[in-house]
């Protein structure tokens, strides 16, 4: 793919509301990591720290490259 096929990138308004969004769900499983951490079930919360850290890396990824 060549430079010239790339499409537009969003605009900044749209990256930023994306990253928001990221990081509320980023927020909602980190939520859900420490309330299963806390109730004694560690696989849950060992899925919900990795679904945390994923959904931050790919708001981070939005915001960044558009």
């Amino acid at each position: 793919m060549s430079t010239d096929d790339r499409p537009p990138r969003r605009p900044i308004v749209e990256r930023i509301g994306l990253a928001v969004i990221a990081l509320v769900l980023a927020g909602l499983f980190g939520f859900v990591a420490v309330a299963a951490f806390s109730g004694g079930e560690p696989f849950l919360a060992v899925m919900g720290a990795v679904g945390c850290l994923m959904t931050l890396w790919v708001g981070t990824q939005t915001l960044l490259r558009g």
